[in-house]
């Protein structure tokens, strides 16, 4: 995937524990003609990419940081028709399981792939909604942890491009919401993943339901694309202020990552162009400093979003990137924002014993 030693760095604090707690696995190769030329940047990456599975994680996991265990976040993959409409969400989560199990039989070494599994249920089904959280729950029962269900949206559709683009104010609606409430119940969690403008969004909803845990995915992914393009610093106050807001949550808790996506601009070109981790950190900066000032490291977990954030870093750079970021802070605060805040919020802290 990455060329050969294009971005070979010595691996920082290489024995510094790591749950990495959002990656996706995919074959996207049978979808290939369905994506539009000239590709938009993200789905550029997503060709790059095309086939992302156990074989390219496990690769990343032995890059030479120390990952004892990661999170798949759903993606829209290896959905099984035959369940029916709502319930084909259910396949990918067992064929995430089936990769779990064979990272968890240890021949492939110590850490622990998807040891935490993020599944996808439409909300929008309302009540409806609590039948296919429990199939998902029956599939994978020591490792399901709950759902996203993402809202991105913005008025104008070069920022998503063609495969994202979720209905308008989605996280406001009463039928969402009818859903949203599904998960309390059963002791889930639910990943929101949003752009900067929407963040009100997420904050409205955390005020609705505050027993609700929710992680905010990507720093809520600040935007450099399309109508956006050179304002990222023109925005960065409206994003930070809604961070602060946002904070005040404490059901919530923060994503530190998502900044190497093709939407942020942060680098602007990839897919992996090459990038170092000084570089990267000096980038990422403002955004990571920001987010860890308002939730604290108790409520905020560094994450690769890969293969996605292979637009803008190398998996072993990145990593090295979080570690400049975090030179100043003390051995505690680093075991809670690379791996402690993860155990937590998604029931991960054997992985710590």
């Amino acid at each position: 995937m990455t060329p050969a030693n294009r971005n070979a760095e010595d691996i920082l604090e290489p024995d510094l524990p790591i749950i990495d707690p959002h990656h996706h696995l995919w074959d996207l190769r049978p979808m290939i003609p369905m994506f539009p030329e000239p590709h938009h940047p993200f789905i550029a990456t997503l060709v790059d990419n095309a086939h992302y599975t156990f074989d390219q994680l496990n690769a990343h996991l032995a890059s030479g940081h120390n990952i004892i265990g990661t999170v798949f976040m759903e993606c829209g993959a290896f959905y099984n028709a035959a369940y029916g409409e709502a319930l084909k969400t259910v396949g990918e989560v067992e064929f995430v399981n089936g990769v779990a199990a064979q990272s968890a039989s240890g021949l492939y070494g110590p850490g622990r792939a998807c040891a935490g599994i993020i599944g996808h249920a439409d909300l929008t089904l309302g009540s409806g909604a609590g039948e296919v959280l429990d199939a998902l729950t029956t599939v994978a029962p020591h490792r399901f942890r709950g759902i996203r269900h993402q809202g991105a949206w913005d008025a104008d559709p070069q920022v998503l491009g063609p495969p994202f683009h979720a209905p308008q104010g989605l996280y406001r609606a009463a039928t969402f919401r009818a859903g949203f409430a599904e998960l309390g119940s059963r002791g889930l969690t639910f990943d929101a993943w949003v752009l900067e403008p929407q963040l009100p969004d997420v904050i409205d909803l955390a005020r609705a339901f505050p027993d609700q845990p929710i992680c905010l995915d990507h720093c809520g992914t600040p935007l450099g694309v399309a109508a956006y393009k050179g304002r990222l610093h023109e925005r960065f106050d409206i994003w930070r202020r809604h961070i602060h807001e946002l904070a005040q949550c404490e059901n919530v808790v923060v994503k530190l990552g998502g900044l190497a996506m093709a939407f942020c601009a942060l680098p602007e070109d990839g897919p992996a162009a090459g990038h170092g981790s000084e570089h990267l950190a000096a980038l990422w900066r403002p955004y990571i400093e920001t987010c860890i000032e308002a939730f604290g490291p108790d409520r905020a977990m560094f994450e690769s979003n890969y293969p996605v954030d292979y637009w803008g870093a190398d998996y072993a750079v990145l990593w090295n990137a979080f570690k400049r970021l975090t030179r100043s802070a003390s051995a505690d605060e680093k075991a809670a924002l690379f791996a402690g805040t993860a155990a937590q919020f998604y029931g991960l802290e054997d992985l710590l014993a």
